[in-house]
């Protein structure tokens, strides 16, 4: 490294961002450019640990993740990035991931979480030397088409166009297959345009990387949902192979009392929708759930939650309350947590920064589990009942034990449900014969990706259920291998 001793001589130094009072002003991206002799100062802080673990992408079952999923040649463009030459690390950078612009926004960073230099002091702020890396790339123009050399004449269907699904596009147009993208909305992107919000994942920055992807030779189908308006039958007649990239999409519900009210939405019913209104007529057009001067009560603990507060707190919210149904965790890991496991422990995303600047506290509320749902003469939800609940497990399994004398009456205007998803629609699967396993989802192993039809893979959340935007890519990417391999008899793909 060039920078033996960097970790002991320089402090870490996070990325900048606007603060929360002036971006709850508006739907533009908040997290800023750091200059670039800071950048090199953090890149100089990565060690020559020799075992670093932040690119090791795996799993310990039944603990949590440990560094990046996509394996990102991470010791490599810190040195890189310390060393001036950003080109180099650019090139580094895409060895692994073909989005490192998205990942460099709304990752949460597991890689810093099995850091080294995290033992005993703040992590490298790899997430955000990986943002400046991307962003300086295509500032300097050095990010363009690079279609293949030669074609196979093979042609492949990916089916959904997320981080899955574009992820294994890229890479088997790369292979020289000609290959389209179907996506059942009318704009590409799948969760990362209408699950993430604009000021998390601005649409231009998917655009741009999408015309890219064009020039190269992909093409993208969008307003077409197979088995309704392009049949199973063309789909098999027309290609060689198809890839499922659908996501997790059915929704967990909240089946308490009183849940049929009007006001009580499942997330993605809010986020959708407001992301739509604001790409095709910044809001104007008025087609979406307006939280503007409403009491609004998130249930969900989670990153849809958030988004649900960053959401409502733009719309010009009342008040806001967000239900975590866990305790609230301690500000040091626990032994069963230690290192190089992801950090769980206490931490405010920027969503809560911003609910704590407009309304003076965190929104949170932990240990909270809602009874029953009470509405006005009109049918429309205005209060919640909860009661504080103890986590507890039994067998293996996990119990709720509510706490006596602990019940509480919440006002709301609006309920937004942020408590995950069940699995992968079904009706396609069903009209394509894909076997799935006992949670619904698409039954295929990890590392061969082949579904019970001989021709058909999957990968991403309609295999492995609801994750990360960073393990979609991984197994798009790892998915379109196996593909390639099945088409070829062998692969070059990594």
């Amino acid at each position: 490294m060039g920078k033996t001793t960097g970790f002991m001589e320089y402090e870490m130094e996070a990325p900048p961002k606007i603060k929360p009072m002036e971006r709850v002003k508006n739907w533009q991206e908040f997290q800023l450019v750091m200059p670039e002799e800071k950048l090199q100062t953090q890149g100089a802080r990565c060690m020559d640990c020799a075992i670093p673990f932040c690119q090791a992408g795996t799993t310990m079952d039944g603990s949590g993740e440990i560094g990046c999923p996509v394996y990102n040649l991470i010791p490599e463009w810190n040195d890189l990035v310390y060393r001036g030459k950003w080109k180099e690390a650019l090139v580094r950078l895409h060895k692994t991931n073909n989005f490192p612009e998205f990942t460099g926004r709304v990752c949460p960073a597991p890689c810093e979480g099995s850091c080294t230099v995290a033992l005993n002091d703040d992590p490298v702020t790899i997430k955000s030397i990986e943002f400046n890396i991307v962003e300086k790339g295509f500032k300097e123009g050095w990010i363009v088409a690079n279609p293949p050399e030669k074609r196979t004449g093979k042609k492949v269907a990916v089916i959904g166009s997320g981080p899955a699904g574009l992820a294994a596009a890229a890479q088997l147009n790369k292979a020289g297959h000609w290959v389209t993208v179907f996506e059942k909305d009318d704009r590409i992107g799948g969760l990362l345009t209408y699950g993430i919000p604009d000021v998390k994942l601005s649409y231009h920055v998917i655009q741009r990387r999408l015309d890219i992807m064009e020039e190269e030779g992909i093409e993208f189908v969008t307003n077409t949902e197979i088995g309704e308006n392009y049949s199973v039958d063309a789909l098999n007649n027309d290609f060689d192979s198809v890839l499922l990239c659908t996501g997790s999409q059915v929704h967990r519900d909240v089946p308490a009392e009183g849940r049929g009210l009007e006001g009580i939405h499942y997330a993605m019913d809010f986020l959708r929708p407001n992301t739509k209104s604001l790409l095709d007529s910044r809001h104007h057009d008025g087609n979406f759930i307006s939280a503007e001067g409403k009491d609004v009560i998130v249930i969900g603990g989670g990153d849809t939650g958030v988004d649900c507060i960053t959401t409502s707190i733009r719309h010009g919210c009342n008040s806001l309350t967000q239900f975590d149904i866990h305790p609230e965790k301690d500000s040091q890991r626990d032994e069963d947590n230690p290192w190089p496991l992801y950090p769980v422990v206490y931490g405010q995303e920027e969503g809560h920064k911003e609910a704590e600047a407009v309304f003076g506290d965190d929104p949170r509320a932990y240990k909270i589990m809602t009874k029953k749902f009470v509405g006005d003469e009109n049918g429309r939800v205005k209060e919640l009942h909860t009661i504080d609940v103890d986590t507890i497990y039994e067998d293996g399994k996990k119990i709720r034990k509510e706490i006596p004398g602990t019940e509480r009456v919440w006002k709301a205007d609006l309920v937004f449900l942020a408590v995950g998803f069940t699995g992968p629609e079904q009706e396609l699967l069903e009209k394509m014969e894909i076997e799935t396993d006992d949670k619904s989802n698409v039954k295929a192993e990890y590392g061969e990706y082949k579904t019970s039809r001989d021709n058909v893979f999957a990968a991403g959340d309609n295999r492995r259920g609801q994750s990360l935007v960073v393990w979609a890519i991984h197994e798009g990417r790892e998915a379109a291998r196996e593909c390639d391999r099945h088409l070829m008899g062998t692969t070059n793909l990594p």
